[in-house]
């Protein structure tokens, strides 16, 4: 049980990780810090937090637990404004989803404070940003990656696992740098390649037509184009190393499926989509694998 939960960004995944703890009985008081006091004052009114506070720092003044729920780009700062109010005692975290970043910006903002800071990053969210659509359930369920820098706490690290897992996540630890690696695969290129899907078709002569046609297959493809435009800057501009990455490997992939087109090879084709339908299944029905050392450069879950 914590006393009191600081929480910096009061939208949908601050908001929703505020009620999951109020739902699990896991604290007794929510002070919420957002940039727009309109979103603080709604997230009040919500229930989701219980007093606003007018800056981060007092946000944190007097919590055992902090959340920054903030743009990945905001993070040196924002750790900066509260560093000072930062104890031993406390636990602080972020949800961002990527965390090379995010672990460097602690490392320059935080200092001697560094050892309070665990990086996390759960995976789940929705389209539709803010507080209006926080969900006490949003986590349940959900995939929760900790990347603990060299000088996280050990306490604070067992603090977090205890954490996430009582609000029903599968919790993974892995480095900052494998998680980069992999979420640019699984995360960061499928937004770009959803965004760019877009883009091709609006961009056509006839694209405003050919999408009245749209079925529910493009619909599950491009679901996540609706994504948040500042948030998803933010992630492809901090991966964007790991993300051209996965462009190279995506280009290969594609230009093996534009070969087997132009030579009208129709065995090649089914053969890659076979392959591509057989991977898909597997990646979704296969027992979860033992966690893998951090080194391994893959989580274990995802």
């Amino acid at each position: 049980m914590f006393e009191q939960l600081g929480l910096i960004g009061c939208g949908l995944m601050g908001g929703s990780f505020a009620l999951a703890l109020k739902k699990a009985g896991l604290v007794k008081r929510v002070v919420g810090y957002s940039k727009s006091p309109t979103t603080t004052e709604r997230a009040r009114q919500m229930g989701v937090i219980d007093v606003e506070a007018p800056s981060a720092l007092l946000a944190v003044a007097g919590a055992d637990i902090v959340l920054l729920a903030v743009p990945v780009a905001a993070t040196g700062a924002t750790l900066k404004s509260i560093k000072h109010l930062i104890t031993p005692q406390m636990l602080v975290m972020d949800v961002g989803s990527t965390k090379a970043d995010v672990v460097q910006a602690a490392r320059t903002a935080l200092g001697q404070q560094l050892g309070s800071f665990v990086p996390a990053h759960p995976i789940t969210g929705k389209e539709l940003a803010g507080v209006e659509h926080a969900d006490a359930n949003l986590y349940r369920g959900a995939k929760v990656v900790l990347t603990p820098t060299e000088r996280t706490l050990t306490a604070q690290l067992h603090s977090a696992q205890l954490l996430w897992l009582a609000l029903g996540c599968e919790v993974t630890t892995m480095s900052p740098q494998a998680h980069d690696a992999a979420f640019a695969a699984v995360s960061h290129l499928p937004h770009l390649l959803a965004f760019a899907m877009m883009h091709s078709i609006t961009g056509q002569l006839h694209g405003e037509d050919y999408l009245q046609l749209a079925g529910p297959g493009f619909k599950d493809f491009t679901r996540i184009a609706a994504a948040d435009a500042h948030i998803w800057r933010d992630i492809l501009h901090a991966n964007r190393s790991g993300v051209l990455d996965q462009l190279q490997h995506y280009r290969q992939a594609l230009q093996a499926f534009e070969s087997a087109l132009q030579a009208s090879d129709a065995s090649a084709l089914e053969t890659m989509i076979e392959h591509a339908s057989a991977a898909r299944a597997q990646c979704f029905t296969a027992p979860a694998a033992p966690g893998l050392p951090a080194s391994a450069g893959l989580p274990s879950h995802d």
